[in-house]
């Protein structure tokens, strides 16, 4: 069923990511009232809240929205680009690149940036390569190119096992943790919103032309679209949120999948409102998710990939029994 107020729709996703804001931040191992919350916001509280939320929870908080913003709008984007709604960047071997860039980097005892970047060539490679093989001697069709995409993450996956196999013991925890999607040791979240804020800002002037693109090649064609620089601007922005989702927080596995085809239900199929959505409600999903990775077991924490598994997979059946 479509929400009829499609931009009331946005302030109820606006409304929602707040509130699990604030109770991402509320909500540990040391519960902390929301009224002390909005006073550190606000530059008051004592040391100890100080540094519990502007030092540990505000930056973890940020991140796994980002996150979840950034695999949100990366699915859909790859959704409108094969005109399918079972794409996501994980389907498609973008995130298995990533992955296998950033842990070549950690085994070459790279940090920072060098990681980000080791996994944005990491996805452009496995978008060479997906584009490449789906091209042959002819033009690639959706079809072809969602199947090429499928046994080149299968790929990745058995280069990612080579590597767990072939790791140090010391690095093998961490690196099979962070594999599971990890948000424990983000670093700043600053560079994943920026990017979530620009490439949504770059999208949204491309809302109506990303409208033609998903009813066909041909009808976009026909209408005047550049197809083939538009599509690879999409395959382009998608692999770069794809790879600093996976270096912000390893890999997070059905947000791409499960948020855009939600709000497509309850939405409707109108990439202007689409994106913007997939960005907050993204975000939002990722962000219970680690609320509740930090509690259900505290003092340890469960890998934020396991609860969006958990979450996304039933979610996502209910979705397709409902839309038979």
């Amino acid at each position: 069923m479509i929400i009829s107020d499609r931009r009331g729709a946005l302030g109820v996703l606006v409304l929602l990511a707040m509130v699990a804001v604030a109770a991402s931040l509320s909500v540990g191992s040391v519960p902390l009232h929301p009224g002390d919350v909005v006073s550190v916001l606000f530059g008051g509280g004592d040391e100890l809240q100080r540094t519990l939320i502007l030092d540990l929870r505000l930056p973890r908080t940020l991140s796994a929205f980002a996150t979840g913003g950034l695999l949100a709008v990366a699915g859909a984007l790859m959704q409108v680009l094969l005109r399918n709604p079972l794409a996501d960047p994980y389907v498609l071997g973008l995130s298995g690149g990533a992955a296998i860039g950033a842990l070549l980097a950690m085994l070459g005892g790279l940090a920072g940036w060098l990681v980000s970047g080791s996994a944005f060539a990491g996805a452009m490679l496995s978008t060479l390569l997906v584009f490449g093989l789906a091209h042959g001697s002819g033009s690639w069709t959706p079809a072809r190119l969602l199947l090429t995409g499928v046994v080149v993450a299968a790929g990745w996956g058995a280069m990612i096992t080579l590597l767990l196999a072939t790791a140090p013991t010391s690095r093998l925890p961490g690196m099979l943790y962070w594999l599971m999607g990890d948000l424990s040791h983000a670093g700043s979240p600053w560079p994943a919103l920026l990017v979530l804020v620009a490439v949504c800002a770059l999208l949204f002037p491309l809302g109506r032309t990303l409208n033609v693109l998903a009813r066909g090649h041909v009808q976009a064609a026909v209408l005047g679209v550049s197809v083939r620089p538009l599509e690879w601007l999409v395959y382009l922005l998608a692999s770069l949120l794809t790879s600093v989702a996976v270096t912000t927080a390893g890999t997070v596995g059905f947000v791409g999948l499960v948020v855009p085809h939600m709000l497509r239900l309850l939405i409707g199929n109108d990439q202007r409102l689409i994106l913007p959505a997939c960005a907050l409600g993204g975000g939002t999903l990722v962000l219970v998710a680690d609320t509740v990775a930090r509690v259900v077991i505290a003092p340890e924490q469960l890998p934020v990939g396991v609860i969006t598994a958990l979450m996304g997979v039933p979610t996502f059946l209910y979705l397709l029994y409902r839309s038979r």
